[in-house]
C-alpha cells in the first residue's frame, strides 16, 4: 500500500512539474520546427550519464524560463549512442551533454554550443 501511495505521489508531482517538452526524434522535431517557424533546441546526451541526468533535472525542470522554451522553440533530445537518429556530422561533440540552438531554415547554429561537464 505504501509503495502504491508513493508511486501515486510521484506521478502527481510529475504531472504538475514544469519541464521542457522534449521530442525524441530529430527528424520529427525538425519538421515540426519548420512548420511552426521556430528554432530547434538540440540536446545531445549520453545514455546512463550522471552528468546528463543532473543537467536535465537541474536546468530543464521547474524554472521560469521553461515556459518560454516550450513556446518559442522545438526541443529534441538525442543520445550520443543513437547516432542514426540525428545528423552526427552537424552535432558532433565529445563533451556531453551539449546543447545546440539551430535555425531550421538554414540548418546553421544560432549561437555557440553550450557544453556540460562531460
Amino acid at each position: 500500500m505504501l509503495l502504491q501511495l508513493s508511486l501515486l505521489w510521484l506521478l502527481t508531482i510529475g504531472m504538475y512539474a514544469n519541464h521542457v517538452h522534449w521530442l525524441g526524434s530529430y527528424d520529427k522535431a525538425l519538421l515540426l520546427a519548420r512548420k511552426e517557424h521556430k528554432p530547434l533546441l538540440v540536446l545531445v546526451v549520453k545514455n546512463d550519464s550522471k552528468a546528463c541526468n543532473i543537467i536535465l533535472h537541474k536546468h530543464f525542470m521547474n524554472h521560469p524560463y521553461i515556459d518560454t522554451i516550450n513556446k518559442k522553440m522545438i526541443a529534441v533530445i538525442v543520445t550520443y549512442e543513437g547516432q542514426l537518429s540525428y545528423p552526427v556530422e552537424m552535432y558532433y561533440t565529445t563533451v556531453l551533454p551539449t546543447l545546440f540552438l539551430v535555425d531550421t531554415k538554414t540548418e546553421t547554429f544560432m549561437s555557440e554550443p553550450l557544453y556540460g561537464e562531460g
